[in-house]
């Protein structure tokens, strides 16, 4: 039975109130509070210094927050209070919890950052401010503003991890007691927290918050799933109960015969989990066997492995389903070993074993080391939890500064927040753990930036694969680099990790702008030309410098508006700025610099140009210019014809053929944007052109028609029949790969010479 029709099934008798629904907790929920002496009782952890400076912190936010309410009516100092609640629940400083309470101070009440600073010190500061959101009205779209926010509050967390658990602990009250909200704005927050949240508080190992954090949202995102589910789940309780109970009393007298004192406690998944492994089976609910589990905790780290042969002995184990995440732990931190049993019933059963201290870790991830002062001694609980993030943190700092895109890089955080791992090995055996479905190239960035930029093939257990290959866990990975390699756009469309994806992007975004400024240098050089005088460059400095060569640029800046010589070559490349525009006003400024015309000088610019073409002077195709410089594919130009190019705003220079409609229509509407182009006397590589054949269908016709190509000395890059059914004739469209209109000529030739073909030529816009 599929997920659709069982909650069909379930859902007459399940769905009362849908409008408003219950959204129930995973696990055990804290008390929630809404008072400060309720606050207080859980503070005796705290000396009396720091009780005094949490009180003054209360007042201060109650005296803020004061004659404003909650959509529940209750009035807004209720939140504060619960989340300090939360927070003090982990044990953290009286930092942490004075942030908590004013958490909302700065962005709500206008209260400013200097404010706090005099009143609270920096550090608390700091935490409040790491919470507060941007202004709105500095960004025109919700997704701007929310996506920018994001990364102010991740970039302090790198600095101060409390700010994230803090952040973590006011969106588990808020989605505690958001039934009070309006239904679209509950799916939306909801949605949010289940993309970004629930997966931060997963990576940094606090897994009750996670867990709950999934359960909410589920509930608020598919009432009528969540409901239908739940109903199954404590139906299926009833029907299991038998089993877990003997299940439970086995391994118990097992562990008892073997004279180890362990604690064993039962476990039931989450609905949230429950639904995700239907979809991902696409099974029904009865179909899910393994929903209840069993923890093992027991005194020692040799007991985790002592424990794991009682129970193999006990019941049999599943094959490929024991994982070591005590040899290898996973990136939060987490420790345990896992294995999965066979019950006497025959159904699957995971049992979990772990100490005391990998317990803490697992269920209070970061949090743990202010919680349970887990080996802490003379250590500040604050630098632990920031180290066992510290490998992620990292991964944040390198995103954010390639990418200055704020919706760009929370697209790389969400990607980076994958939850499932692969462990892998380099050649010298050193761990890596990489995101499920990473590839080789995901795996040379996270060895270094210089490797990933210049990787050209790699090997997996010694076997030559492609880059694109999907990685396991425990395999040994090789990556082959050249000194000359570059990254490829395409990888792209398949890295995983955040770190990968970023670093190609900002090396391919450098690599446009330096020949984007290459090339605006160039036309900026030839228009200037026109007019009779030279282009000084922008480094030009001391005696040997051009007269008047300091002075020019920094006027012909104010006048363009940009920051830099490097930014306005940049816009010229990538047709922001007219270059003829740009030379007339160059020309001014150093006419009124005593700067005369040079005759020689004009004559070549005129001698460059054509009064009846494009004026904005000749630039030389050569195939090597890049991103700055394109081909167009409506008319695929080859070395030979004649060509002209379109500057377009924004997008570089646009090189099509002299006759081709889709230019002239171009240079009707928009002539100040055309200018003159002409071929390399020696390109640095070969052309694609479209040519259509067509052809008597029949056994081999394909394979001759290669044959032909290939005999001609070029290449087919691409073949499409189209989708008509074949008869007698067929027409086929390639895309070959030709030096020149000589070459492409002399490939027409030879297939026109093969009897199956009827008729070649090349395709026209």
């Amino acid at each position: 039975m599929g997920i659709r029709s069982f909650a069909a099934e379930l859902l007459p008798n399940a769905l009362q109130g849908r409008t408003r629904p219950h959204a129930p907790a995973a696990g055990k929920q804290a008390l929630e509070i809404s008072t400060f002496a309720e606050l207080s009782d859980k503070l005796g952890y705290l000396g009396k210094t720091d009780l005094k400076t949490i009180r003054d912190a209360y007042k201060f936010a109650d005296e803020a927050h004061l004659g404003q309410f909650r959509a529940s009516g209750q009035p807004y100092i209720t939140h504060p209070i619960a989340v300090a609640g939360l927070v003090a629940d982990w044990k953290l400083d009286a930092q942490a919890i004075s942030a908590a309470l004013m958490h909302d101070a700065m962005e709500d009440c206008g209260i400013t950052k200097v404010e706090l600073i005099e009143r609270f010190g920096s550090p608390t500061a700091e935490l409040v401010d790491g919470l507060t959101k941007l202004d709105k009205l500095q960004f025109s779209t919700r997704e701007e503003g929310q996506a920018e926010s994001f990364r102010k509050m991740l970039l302090a967390m790198s600095r101060d991890v409390r700010v994230i658990l803090i952040k973590l602990a006011d969106r588990l009250h808020n989605m505690r007691t958001m039934a009070a909200m309006a239904q679209n704005k509950r799916s939306r927050i909801a949605r949010e927290t289940l993309d970004i949240y629930a997966p931060i508080a997963h990576r940094l190992g606090l897994n009750q918050i996670y867990r709950e954090l999934q359960e909410l949202s589920f509930a608020y995102i598919h009432p009528w799933r969540h409901a239908a589910l739940e109903k199954a789940v404590q139906r299926a309780r009833g029907y299991r109960r038998d089993i877990v109970s003997r299940v439970q009393d086995d391994v118990t007298k097992a562990f008892g015969e073997a004279k180890m004192k362990v604690e064993v406690s039962g476990r039931e998944k989450t609905v949230y989990s429950i639904y995700r492994k239907m979809r991902e089976k696409h099974a029904g609910f009865a179909q899910v066997n393994d929903i209840f589990g069993f923890r093992i905790v027991v005194p020692a780290l040799s007991d985790c492995y002592l424990g794991l042969g009682v129970l193999h002995q006990l019941y049999k184990p599943v094959p490929g389903r024991f994982k070591d995440y005590i040899a290898i732990p996973k990136p939060n931190g987490y420790k345990s070993l896992h294995t999965t049993l066979v019950s006497p019933l025959g159904t699957s059963v995971e049992f979990q074993l772990r100490t005391d201290e990998m317990h803490a870790v697992a269920e209070a991830g970061i949090a743990a080391h202010w919680l349970y002062k887990v080996n802490l001694r003379d250590t500040n609980p604050s630098d632990v939890a920031q180290r066992l993030g510290a490998l992620w943190l990292k991964s944040l700092l390198d995103i954010q500064d390639e990418t200055r895109d704020a919706a760009e890089f929370l697209e790389h955080v969400k990607i980076d927040l994958v939850p499932d791992a692969v462990y892998v090995f380099t050649p010298k055996s050193k761990i890596l753990a990489l995101p499920r479905g990473a590839t080789p190239v995901d795996f040379a960035y996270a060895i270094h930036s210089g490797v990933g930029d210049h990787c050209v093939a790699a090997k997996i257990n010694g076997e030559a694969v492609t880059l694109r290959a999907e990685l396991r866990s425990g395999d040994v990975v090789e990556v082959l680099t050249a000194p000359g390699a570059r990254p490829n756009p395409a990888w792209l469309n398949f890295v995983r990790t955040g770190r990968a994806r970023s670093k190609i992007r900002h090396f391919l975004k450098n690599l446009e702008h330096e020949e984007s400024e290459a090339l605006g240098l160039k036309m900026l050089s030839q228009a200037l030309r026109a007019e009779g005088l030279t282009l000084p460059s922008p480094e030009a400095s001391g005696p040997a410098a051009t007269p008047g060569a300091p002075a020019l640029w920094p006027a012909l800046l104010r006048w363009s508006g940009n920051r830099s010589a490097g930014e306005l070559l940049i816009d010229i490349g990538l047709g922001k700025k007219i270059a003829t525009i740009v030379a007339k006003r160059a020309a001014q400024l150093m006419r009124e610099q005593g700067h005369k015309p040079d005759a020689v000088t004009l004559s070549l610019g005129r001698y460059a140009s054509d009064d009846s073409a494009p004026t904005q002077g000749l630039v030389v195709i050569d195939g090597a210019d890049g991103a700055s410089i394109t081909l167009a594919t409506c008319c695929r130009p080859i070395p030979g014809d004649s060509i002209v190019g379109y500057l377009g705003r924004g997008e570089g220079l646009l090189v099509h053929t002299a006759d081709c409609h889709v230019g002239k229509r171009l240079y009707e509407r928009d002539r100040e944007r055309w200018m003159q182009v002409e071929w390399s006397e020696e390109p640095t590589r070969a052309f694609e052109s479209a040519i259509t054949v067509l052809l008597r269908n029949g056994k081999g016709t394909l394979a001759q028609v290669a044959q032909a190509v290939s005999s001609a000395e070029a290449d087919i890059t691409h073949l499409d029949m189209g989708e008509e059914a074949v008869g007698e004739t067929a027409e086929i469209r390639l895309l070959v790969s030709v030096r020149d209109r000589l070459h492409l000529a002399d490939v027409l030739r030879t297939l026109k010479r093969n009897p199956t073909v009827l008729k070649v030529q090349r395709v026209r816009p």
